[in-house]
């Protein structure tokens, strides 16, 4: 059973100054993802198989994964909220400068920036930035959205212990801390959000397409949206200078059986899982889904892709994971009951 929620993540900011504590104030909204126990599957041998085989999409646990990408406008207010002086480097000049930036602008001088995005590109996925900024944004959000600087009790000490790591080496060494209520979303976790169905056709199992699809996706915006359609370059974008990206969610009947929506296209997704790729000579961080400048064939199940942790390419984004909604846990664990009653019963009438 699927189950959505839209979290408000942390107090109001009035009801935080009034405890002592400075805090900002985003809504992340979740769906949760059941059906523990999941068998995986084998990817990386179609189109290229840009990492290693290996089987993938089997959690036995049930989480939630982001409904959406993390947009500009929440990026933008974790910047302000932790980045006057920006110690890490949270924000990359590119998001603004170059024409295929998500147009975010810095302004001030360090210890006094501020930043704000264009209006029209508030509500598209967040692009430019790497693993290691994807993972201090989970550390801020486990430490309930504090305003103040980059530091232990913000950015760098939460979900991961980051310590001011900042090279390929240092984010690699990076694991995940128990008690975690925010992270990158595992390759499994992801996975499983993207392609796995318990209600397919013939039984659970996975759809090669984020879609709910086998067959390739179109990718043309319209409305109203037919279904299978993502934001991918097929012989041409599906929108163009200056946007690239289509606002999250716009393809609005074609989401991933579990709610999900632009796991294929719009833009690479960062991942947790170390992977030892064939086309790197270390081992690096996963990334999925193809992006808006890519073809179909990225999108597809099949290929696994990675990247260094460093890197902040205009096609690299990320979406948040988190535990479940302890309301979600309580209806699932009823209807297991009420199943197990069911069975009971039925035995004694037999």
């Amino acid at each position: 059973m699927i189950f959505q929620r839209s979290v408000l993540v942390v107090t109001v900011l009035m009801l935080a100054m009034v405890a002592g504590v400075a805090s900002a104030e985003i809504n992340i909204d979740f769906v949760t993802v059941g059906n523990a126990g999941n068998a995986g599957e084998l990817s990386g041998e179609g189109a290229g198989g840009y990492g290693l085989d290996a089987i993938v999409g089997g959690v036995d646990y049930v989480y939630q994964i982001g409904k959406y990408e993390v947009t500009n406008a929440q990026y933008t207010a974790f910047l302000n909220a932790v980045a006057k002086t920006d110690t890490y480097g949270l924000y990359s000049t590119y998001m603004w400068s170059t024409t295929r930036g998500c147009k975010i602008q810095r302004e001030g001088e360090s210890g006094s920036y501020t930043y704000s995005v264009a209006g029209d590109h508030a509500n598209r996925p967040v692009n430019h930035v790497s693993w290691g900024d994807a993972a201090r944004f989970m550390n801020w959000l486990h430490n309930g959205q504090p305003i103040g600087a980059q530091g232990s009790n913000t950015t760098e000490d939460g979900a991961y212990y980051l310590n001011g790591a900042a090279t390929d080496a240092q984010l690699m060494a990076v694991t995940r801390k128990d008690g975690a209520k925010y992270w990158i979303p595992t390759e499994n976790e992801w996975y499983k959000a993207a392609y796995y169905d318990p209600n397919k056709p013939g039984g659970p199992g996975y759809w090669d397409y984020p879609t709910g699809s086998d067959n390739t996706p179109s990718n043309q915006l319209t409305s109203p949206d037919p279904g299978n359609n993502a934001n991918f370059n097929d012989n041409g974008y599906t929108i163009g200078s200056p946007y690239y990206r289509t606002p999250v969610g716009a393809f609005t009947n074609s989401e991933s059986p579990y709610g999900t929506f632009d796991q294929g296209g719009n833009v690479h997704e960062w991942n947790e899982t170390v992977i030892k790729s064939i086309w790197w000579s270390d081992p690096v961080r996963g990334i999925r889904g193809g992006c808006w400048y890519s073809d179909s064939d990225n999108l597809l199940a099949s290929v696994r892709s990675s990247y260094y942790p460093t890197a902040e390419g205009f096609s690299f984004g990320f979406r948040v994971a988190s535990v479940p909604e302890p309301g979600s846990l309580t209806l699932m664990l009823c209807g297991a009951l009420a199943g197990v009653f069911w069975w009971w019963r039925r035995g004694r009438s037999a």
